[in-house]
């Protein structure tokens, strides 16, 4: 059994953080999704960026299990998204996706602390541990003198940050951010895709950003435009290694 962990382990190691092959989405008669397909490896940023109506929240939504798409294949990080039943999905998402919202969702009634504790204490992490992940991920999001603020005494951009610092708490090897900046100025906007950015290169973790901006992208590797459900076009926006 010790050998089979090594092996897994290897071969987790070796998965690109994203496969998504022909996947395909209807609503009733209505189709959403028409054989959408990439790969994101690991550290890498993409886009998905289209019109309203072009699949970008349904894509992302199946990307995070939310949504079970009615055909096709999503692996995150060589684990097979669309064959697993709810309880399997769930612990996916607390090992290996985090998920940043363009409304926050904190919870309203924990401190901004005890809202980067939460998946912490959903995945079993002992205490003093999660003190010390808790503190390390506030100060370094830029928010450690707001830990003990309900999300009502936070401001937008804190707000973010916060959210942000709690997709990351566990360590997944894929963040899906939904319209981070949609709810911001432009000043705060711009600060939250700069710590995406850092972020992510510190921790390789790989990002999916859908957003309505083309600004947004810019700390993005490449750029994946949707229309009626399908990649109309692809374009790379920087190099990996030159951006290291």
């Amino acid at each position: 059994m010790a050998g089979c962990g090594i092996l897994e382990t290897r071969e987790a190691k070796e998965a690109a953080a994203l496969e998504v092959e022909d996947v395909r989405k209807s609503y009733g008669e209505r189709l959403v999704l028409r054989g959408v397909g990439f790969r994101l490896e690991r550290g890498e940023r993409l886009a998905l960026v289209g019109p309203s109506g072009s699949g970008k929240t349904t894509l992302l939504n199946c990307l995070g299990g939310v949504d079970r798409p009615d055909s096709g294949s999503i692996r995150v990080h060589g684990e097979e998204v669309t064959r697993m039943d709810s309880d399997a999905l769930a612990g996916l998402r607390r090992r290996r996706v985090g998920t940043v919202f363009q409304f926050f969702h904190l919870l309203p009634t924990l401190t901004a602390a005890e809202n980067v504790e939460f998946p912490l204490r959903l995945a079993g992490m002992e205490a003093g541990r999660r003190a010390e992940r808790v503190a390390a991920l506030l100060d370094r999001v830029g928010v450690s003198h707001r830990a003990e603020a309900l999300p009502s005494q936070l401001s937008g951009g804190e707000m973010q940050r916060v959210a942000i610092a709690r997709a990351l708490a566990h360590g997944p090897s894929l963040l899906l951010a939904d319209e981070p900046t949609g709810n911001l100025d432009s000043t705060n906007g711009d600060k939250v895709l700069a710590l995406l950015e850092e972020l992510g290169d510190e921790t390789q973790t790989a990002l999916v950003l859908v957003t309505h901006s083309m600004t947004a992208t810019r700390i993005c590797h490449r750029v994946i435009h949707l229309r009626d459900g399908m990649v109309e076009r692809e374009e790379r926006r920087r190099d990996r290694a030159s951006a290291r």
